[in-house]
């Protein structure tokens, strides 16, 4: 709502108009600037994380292949561990978001402290399990002696980065519900930048190779989470918030994360179910299928940061009991997402038929990844609406119907993913249809679900 003066002592929820400018128009560009002041440091911070891993993977590449081929089936294990740890920041943000737009700002930063206590607890015990169980847990991927030797070295050096890791996530979900995507945007691109001398070094100037990448790696990882916990400290200080551990706390912050955890498994379990059919198709269509994801997961992060901002924004003017404007940064943010995907969509469709022969020489797979990125294109504008649904369903703490519905996707899914593997059609006719039954019809679902759930306010709690 225009002029709605904020409960938490910020600024009011308007812009700078024109004479005679309509009060729509004025709302519109307060919504829109509200986006993007979250969206773009949050798109900034999102490209700084791949950046550990191309630089590892870089470094890596010119120590051996065998050590690349390590690094490749370690770094699966921990990004499947992180991305599943994801709930962490998406239920951090929502809600801090709602208890700073209540004005409740001490409830706000010690709910983010807790899930702080909770991302550390978590995060040293799967370094633990990693580090005594990482061996044979690696060895099911079928790696020879020599790769799974150097994957398990970085396995284990790595896991004592998890703590650091899952912390970063809880306590950006923290600064992003108090509405700062900045300090995570600077505090990001520092520890990607620090990375990449600092692997240098170890990895060549001390000859420590995959372990010196590893170390690195874990070092600029705590960096990172110490700056952070450095400034919430600060704050809670300030605001005289006790920082001490509470059980109890603790336990109710991770009873309600479980549903955001189920959302993203059902991710997952799709995620992995078509690597799994790409496998049977044949050697070209499973490479081509690990290009094209790679290229969906750069294409994702664009509408990732609408979603962050859908997730802030709702879950403070949620928090203030002003579903005006809540229903107003939701519109906004779907004609974003979709307008948004239309224009990568675009992009990629002229990008299909140059970046194939960037990635691999090889004719077979070209022609394979053309295929499945034609499928990704006309997936991209439903991506757009799904993407930003997604975050204001977050943001609005309707973690279990996100759970209920990604659950029923997947379900629904997986019966179009095991008619591919079964008739296992040959050359790109297979993987085409195992990315319109994974990705196309996938997305389809999901926009099915959400677009019924925003269509109702039964998602909107006040206060």
């Amino acid at each position: 709502m225009v002029g709605h003066p904020s409960h938490n002592g910020g600024v009011p929820f308007s812009v700078p108009s024109s004479p005679g400018e309509p009060r729509e128009e004025r709302a519109r560009r307060a919504v829109d600037r509200d986006i993007l002041r979250l969206a773009v440091p949050s798109f900034g911070a999102l490209v700084a994380e791949p950046l550990f891993v191309l630089a590892d993977s870089a470094f890596i590449a010119r120590v051996s292949t065998t050590s690349l081929a390590g690094l490749g089936v370690a770094s699966t294990v921990l990004t499947t561990v992180v991305g599943l740890a994801l709930f962490l920041a998406y239920s951090t943000t929502a809600a801090v978001a709602r208890s700073f737009g209540a004005g409740r700002r001490k409830e706000a930063i010690s709910r983010g402290i807790d899930a702080c206590w909770l991302a550390l607890i978590v995060g040293a015990a799967v370094a633990l399990v990693l580090v005594v169980a990482g061996e044979p847990l690696l060895a099911l991927f079928g790696p020879s002696p020599e790769v799974l030797a150097e994957a398990t070295i970085y396995l284990r050096l790595s896991a004592l980065g998890l703590p650091a890791m899952l912390a970063v996530q809880a306590a950006t979900g923290l600064v992003r519900g108090l509405q700062d995507a900045t300090l995570p945007l600077v505090v990001a691109v520092g520890g990607a930048l620090v990375n990449i001398p600092l692997n240098a070094l170890l990895i060549f100037g001390l000859e420590l190779g995959i372990a010196g990448s590893a170390i690195g790696t874990v070092i600029a990882q705590w960096g990172m989470a110490l700056v952070l916990l450095a400034v919430i400290v600060r704050r809670a200080r300030r605001e005289g918030i006790g920082l001490g551990l509470q059980p109890a706390h603790l336990v109710a912050v991770g009873r309600d994360a479980v549903p955001m955890f189920v959302r993203t498994l059902s991710l997952r379990v799709v995620l992995i179910a078509s690597t799994v059919v790409a496998t049977g198709l044949g050697d070209v269509q499973l490479a081509a299928h690990q290009l094209a994801t790679t290229v969906f997961t750069v294409l994702s992060l664009a509408l990732d940061s609408l979603a962050i901002a859908g997730q802030a924004l709702t879950g403070r003017y949620l928090g203030a009991s002003d579903p005006r404007t809540v229903h107003a940064v939701t519109r906004r943010l779907m004609v974003w997402g979709v307008g948004g995907g239309a224009v990568v969509a675009v992009g990629l469709l002229a990008a299909s038929y140059v970046v194939p022969s960037l990635f691999t020489p090889d004719v077979a797979v070209q022609e394979n990844l053309q295929t499945a990125l034609w499928v990704l294109v006309i997936a991209q504008p439903i991506a757009g609406y799904v993407f930003v649904l997604d975050g204001v369903l977050m943001g609005a703490g309707d973690a279990p119907y996100l759970a209920k519905a990604g659950s029923f996707v997947a379900i629904a899914t997986l019966p179009g993913a095991i008619a591919v593997a079964l008739w296992a059609p040959h050359g790109p006719l297979g993987l085409a249809l195992l990315w319109l039954a994974c990705n196309f019809l996938f997305m389809v679902l999901r926009a099915i679900t959400l677009g019924l759930r925003v269509r109702t306010d039964a998602w909107m709690r006040l206060g």
